[in-house]
């Protein structure tokens, strides 16, 4: 067996918390699952036709979150930040069973999924893990907003641009490469807001159970968490931790170089779409040792797992 192998993890991984948009509590399992299975959601609170797949197919809203729904209407929303920590620790098959209709928004980033499922730990299997390479340049753009990606030799690199007029936020970028760099000021990364659209989120009927518990809520120049900010970059790094887990609902990791400007999950949910509607944009290809090296793994996440 090799890091190159499909991966599920040891144990069963549970969280209990509030839904960032329904504000109900809900609880979730993250559980071991047989290679090629892939990531499956299961919703446990019904009988019947309650497995959803996290596809970008699948993805039937993408205001202020991802969600996904089944062809019966059973959705689970929110999956973003779980998607991303599950990319980035590798985790390619799992069984994701859930009482309620969307992920727990627990502190807001990805950081205590990363932390309980390194606990747990990642079994190997004998079955070789699968990459999507990206062939040619497929954009998408939408006014000033606008996401690209491009083939790249072996790594997927991240760069994302943020443009703000609040002067906290402003206009901030940065540059990842998923696969090498250490991403734990991405996986720490809150969602965030700015306190003038909160009346408004809530009148859509979202952000119920938005706090200063699980958000970064800016006012004028100023912060209103007492934490302050994790890192000097959190809101771009935040933006990109979305990013990676949106990405993952193309069923696989991938390799490729992303460009992102003023983008979120309706973006990479239709550049997707648009890259997957012709075969000539992408290959699938099994991973075997000789094919690539051992940077399609996350070295900082491994020697943290280890």
């Amino acid at each position: 067996m090799t890091l190159l192998n499909q991966k599920t993890i040891n144990d069963p991984v549970k969280f209990t918390g509030i839904g960032l948009h329904s504000g109900q509590i809900v609880n979730i399992s993250i559980n071991p699952s047989e290679p090629n299975s892939g990531i499956v959601f299961k919703r446990v609170d019904l009988k019947n036709n309650n497995l959803i797949f996290p596809s970008f197919a699948n993805v039937t809203n993408t205001s202020l979150n991802t969600t996904i729904s089944n062809d019966f209407g059973v959705r689970v929303s929110t999956i973003e930040h779980l998607m991303g920590a599950l990319f980035g620790l590798g985790i390619d098959n799992a069984l994701i069973e859930i009482d309620n209709e969307e992920v727990p928004i627990l502190d807001g980033s990805a950081k205590e999924f990363i932390e309980k499922l390194i606990i747990s730990g990642l079994k190997q299997s004998e079955v070789p893990i699968k990459i999507i390479k990206i062939k040619k340049k497929i954009s998408f753009n939408e006014g000033e907003r606008s996401i690209s990606i491009e083939p790249s030799k072996l790594s997927l690199d991240i760069n994302f641009q943020l443009k703000y007029d609040n002067p906290v936020i402003g206009n901030q970028k940065n540059k990842v490469n998923v696969y090498e760099d250490d991403l734990n000021d991405i996986f720490n990364s809150r969602t965030f807001c700015l306190y003038e659209d909160i009346e408004k989120i809530k009148k859509n009927g979202l952000a119920k159970g938005g706090s200063l518990d699980n958000a970064v809520v800016v006012k004028g120049s100023e912060i209103l968490n007492k934490e302050k900010l994790r890192n000097s970059k959190e809101f771009v790094n935040h933006k990109i931790l979305d990013c990676i887990g949106d990405l993952y609902t193309s069923g696989y990791r991938i390799v490729a170089s992303v460009n992102c400007s003023q983008g979120g999950h309706y973006l990479t949910n239709q550049l997707l779409k648009k890259v997957f509607q012709n075969k000539e944009n992408f290959s699938i290809i099994e991973i075997q040792e000789r094919n690539l090296p051992h940077t399609i793994i996350n070295k900082s996440l491994l020697r943290s797992i280890a």
